[in-house]
C-alpha cells in the first residue's frame, strides 16, 4: 500500500493514498474507497480497513460528498466508522479518528493544528474552490476549537494539475482571482488556488505544502477524467490515539 505521507510531525497520522494495494476489481483496482461508484460494498469496507491499519487508526469519518461547501465538526468520541450526508469538508479533535475525503480528480486539503490538536480534511473541487470552502472550513475551526490560521500547517493532495485542469464550460462561474492562475486557455493551475486561498486565511506560505502530482497523468492514481468508471482515492488525516 502506497501513499503520499503527510509531514505533520508527531501526533498526526496521514496520507494520500493511490490506488493500489487494496481488493477491489477493474475498473475499481484496487484501493477504492467510494461505496457509490459501483463497486461490491464488501471490497469497499476491506480497502477502508486496510487504510486504517496501515495508518494505526480506530475509525474513519467519510462524507457522500456534494461539491457544496457545508462543514461538520466532530467533537465527541467516535462509535463506530460513520459516512455521512451533504457535507465536504471533516473537522475533529478526536484521537484516533480518521477523516477520509474521496476524490478522482478533486483536491484534497488537509489541515493541522498542533496546538490544540485538531485536524481537518476539505474536498475542493472547482466548486468547492469557487466557493471557497477552505476559508470556511480554516474559520469553523477558529469558531469550535480555538484554532488560529497563522498556526495551521496544510497539504494538498494529488490531483488535476495545471497540465489537466482544463475548464470549457464553466469559466463564466470562476471570480477574476483565478484566471491569474491559468496556465493556457482553458487551463488553470488549482494548486495554485488552493495555496492562495490558504494564505489569504492566514496560514504562512512556508507551512503550506503541495503534493504536485497530477493523478490524471499518474496511472498509479484514479481519474474520472481519464478513465471515466473509476475508483476513488482515499486521503486520510487523524490524530494519534492515546
Amino acid at each position: 500500500m502506497d501513499c503520499v505521507s503527510v509531514a505533520f510531525g508527531q501526533g498526526v497520522d496521514g496520507g494520500f493514498f493511490n490506488r493500489h494495494g487494496g481488493v477491489s476489481l477493474p475498473p475499481f483496482d484496487s484501493l477504492n474507497v467510494s461505496y457509490g461508484v459501483g463497486d461490491e460494498p464488501w471490497r469497499v469496507t476491506e480497502n477502508r480497513a486496510r487504510i486504517k491499519a496501515h495508518l494505526g487508526l480506530a475509525t474513519l469519518l467519510s462524507a457522500v460528498q456534494i461539491h457544496g461547501e457545508a462543514v461538520f465538526s466532530l467533537s465527541e468520541p467516535a462509535d463506530g466508522d460513520r459516512e455521512l450526508t451533504g457535507f465536504d469538508a471533516l473537522i475533529t479533535n478526536q484521537p484516533g479518528v480518521g477523516l477520509l475525503i474521496q476524490q478522482a480528480d478533486c483536491q484534497a486539503v488537509v489541515l493541522y493544528d498542533p496546538k490544540h490538536q485538531v485536524v481537518a480534511n476539505v474536498h475542493s473541487g472547482w466548486r468547492g474552490s469557487v466557493a471557497n470552502i477552505i476559508a470556511k472550513t480554516v474559520a469553523q475551526m477558529g469558531r469550535d476549537f480555538g484554532s488560529n490560521p497563522a498556526g495551521l500547517l496544510a497539504a494538498i493532495s494529488p490531483s488535476l494539475g495545471p497540465c489537466c485542469a482544463q475548464f470549457l464550460h464553466f469559466q463564466d462561474e470562476f471570480p477574476a482571482s483565478f484566471h491569474r492562475h491559468q496556465t493556457a486557455p482553458a487551463l488553470f493551475d488549482f494548486w495554485a488556488i488552493s495555496r492562495q486561498q490558504l494564505e489569504q486565511t492566514g496560514i504562512p506560505s512556508a507551512q503550506i505544502h503541495t503534493a504536485a502530482l497530477c493523478n490524471r497523468c499518474h496511472p498509479d492514481y484514479f481519474s474520472y477524467r481519464r478513465e471515466g468508471q473509476t475508483g476513488r482515492s482515499a486521503s486520510v488525516i487523524g490524530l494519534h490515539a492515546h
